[in-house]
């Protein structure tokens, strides 16, 4: 094994990682303030969408990148989606679709493993 293959799956297992992480801590720290809690669901939405959008960068160049790019991109759709809705518009029916989105993008950083 080459070692740009073994910095490719320690960077993919860095990622997952690190989405696990922020989804635990998501939870974890919630304000009850509303107002607060829509820019703070804006703020997670776009700090996800910039780091996976460089991930897809790095989806390109790995063993299966049309199944990395896939589920990178669906979660996003899903996550970052769901989020900036609630945030814009204070309005939570598509806030079951985080979960979704969040467990893609985690699939889609253990699919860059491959």
């Amino acid at each position: 094994m080459t070692a740009s293959v073994v910095v490719r799956r320690l960077a993919a297992l860095s990622g997952t990682g690190a989405v696990a992480a922020g989804a635990y801590g998501a939870h974890g720290f919630k304000n009850s303030d509303p107002e607060d809690y829509q820019r703070v669901l804006f703020e997670t939405a776009n700090k996800y969408h910039f780091y996976h959008s460089f991930a897809l960068l790095g989806a390109a160049h790995c063993g299966k990148p049309a199944l990395a790019g896939a589920l990178l991109i669906s979660g996003m759709g899903m996550f970052c989606g769901s989020l900036y809705h609630q945030a814009l518009t204070g309005d939570p029916a598509l806030r079951k679709m985080a979960p979704v989105g969040g467990v893609a993008m985690i699939a889609g950083w253990l699919a860059m493993v491959l």
